[in-house]
């Protein structure tokens, strides 16, 4: 083990995500468990304690997983990150075909093998990340151009959004947005960035135009007392529940909204139960866990050790920390509801096993993981803006200035040389004057 890979596995970064993850995990078994055991026990299943067993299954799974990840992660999946993206790309595309993808509240997102769920979306989530960064990391003129010099990154990742967005436009959303983050932190001019967002929005606007269910979504959003029974009871019941938990909360499993009112409390809409619980208390707990993993992401990606490295960090950390707002928004009655899960806390198997393996390679980065020996700085590792702070430093040199460093070079070399060779001839004269 080297010294940087000691000095890493203990720093105070390591540690903190570590504990915000693990912090996360728990709070989210309690929650599931909670929202979930009434219902369950009065459903098909008859057990009370069916998804909190599910969720320490695919818990536990996601954790050696994750450990795995921080020993090894970067430099095992990074040559196998054309692989992945392939895999993610026909998983996505079977999706759509009938027979193969299930359908679940009006979105074919998932493909069922058995009692087993696979989410493909969120494997693409982990892949897109993956291949920007190691296209930025290694031409950075993709990002320090313009939109012409971004198109390798903006083709790729735009035909996987494209998959993603007809079954699952809020994944496609959270996608979007990491995407946009790591190309910000790369080096992208914010000009290019707003033109490529109205761009992607213009899209959206259209993909929501062609499906009712999401019509229905923006409608509720803008008004949600519209249709209170209708399109609009699960914000609104998402809102009578952290309306009555008031500051401290009713107590934990006194929850009324999650046994007969509020629709998916184990999933999506598992922070409106916590907020009736715990209160706001409950709430701003969580929030400053989030808070705890995204300093931690940011410090691991400072102090990566190569520009992939923290491009990689970076992107990984806006992924988890762009779907928490995202959600948290949506039960705050904020944004839409997308029907993302809340990271590490929603009951979510494909979720929170990308969300731990992402986490795996945050504390490989975080060891002083690499794919070769650490890169020396240079032009190509400048200064990532949001990463290091500022825009990557560009060399500013006027007509002739590249002769004149040469002159320079030139003149010390001469110097040095006709000083060493005066002193060497001293020498031996002294010598000769000894003898």
């Amino acid at each position: 083990m080297s010294a940087a890979h000691g000095r890493g596995a203990h720093s105070l970064e390591y540690s903190l995500l570590l504990t915000a993850t693990l912090c996360l995990l728990a709070f989210g078994a309690v929650m599931v468990f909670s929202a979930s055991s009434t219902t369950s026990l009065l459903g098909e299943s008859g057990d009370g304690a069916y998804y909190l067993k599910r969720t320490l299954l695919f818990g536990a799974v996601g954790l050696v997983l994750m450990h795995l990840l921080a020993r090894r992660g970067v430099r095992t999946l990074r040559p196998l990150t054309p692989a992945l993206l392939a895999v993610a790309f026909v998983l996505c595309l079977a999706v759509l075909v009938p027979g193969i993808g299930r359908e679940v509240n009006g979105s074919r997102a998932w493909i069922a093998a058995g009692p087993i769920q696979v989410q493909p979306s969120e494997l693409m989530k982990l892949a897109l990340v993956l291949f920007a960064a190691q296209l930025l990391a290694t031409r950075p003129r993709v990002s320090a151009g313009g939109i012409g010099e971004m198109m390798p990154v903006l083709g790729v990742v735009g035909a996987g959004l494209f998959l993603v967005a007809v079954a699952d436009l809020g994944t496609a959303l959270v996608i979007c947005l990491a995407i946009a983050t790591l190309l910000l932190a790369a080096g992208a001019r914010l000009r290019d960035l707003g033109l490529l967002a109205a761009g992607v929005g213009a899209l959206i606007l259209l993909a929501i135009l062609i499906e009712p269910y999401r019509v229905a979504r923006i409608t509720t959003f803008l008004d949600p007392s519209g249709d209170p029974a209708g399109a609009g009871f699960q914000l609104t019941q998402a809102k009578i529940a952290l309306g009555s938990g008031g500051l401290f909360g009713v107590g934990l499993g006194e929850s009324l909204q999650k046994a007969f009112y509020l629709p998916e409390a184990h999933t999506d809409m598992i922070a409106a139960v916590i907020g009736e619980e715990l209160g706001m208390l409950g709430m701003g707990a969580l929030v400053g866990l989030y808070g705890m993993f995204a300093y931690a992401g940011l410090k691991i990606a400072q102090g990566a050790r190569d520009r992939y490295g923290k491009l990689l960090a970076a992107g990984l950390t806006s992924v988890v920390l762009v779907q928490a707002l995202v959600n948290l928004l949506a039960v705050f009655g904020m944004a839409p509801l997308t029907g993302v899960p809340l990271p590490f806390v929603s009951y979510g198997n494909a979720s929170m096993l990308v969300m731990l393996a992402a986490v795996g390679l945050l504390l490989n980065i975080a060891r002083g993981g690499s794919v070769g020996s650490a890169a020396r700085p240079s032009s190509a590792n400048a200064r990532l803006r949001v990463v290091e702070g500022g825009r990557p430093a560009r060399r500013r040199a006027g007509p002739g200035s590249t002769a004149t460093s040469r002159r320079q070079v030139a003149k010390g070399r001469d110097s040095r040389g006709r000083n060493g060779g005066a002193r060497r001839s001293g020498a031996r004269r002294s010598r000769r004057a000894s003898s």
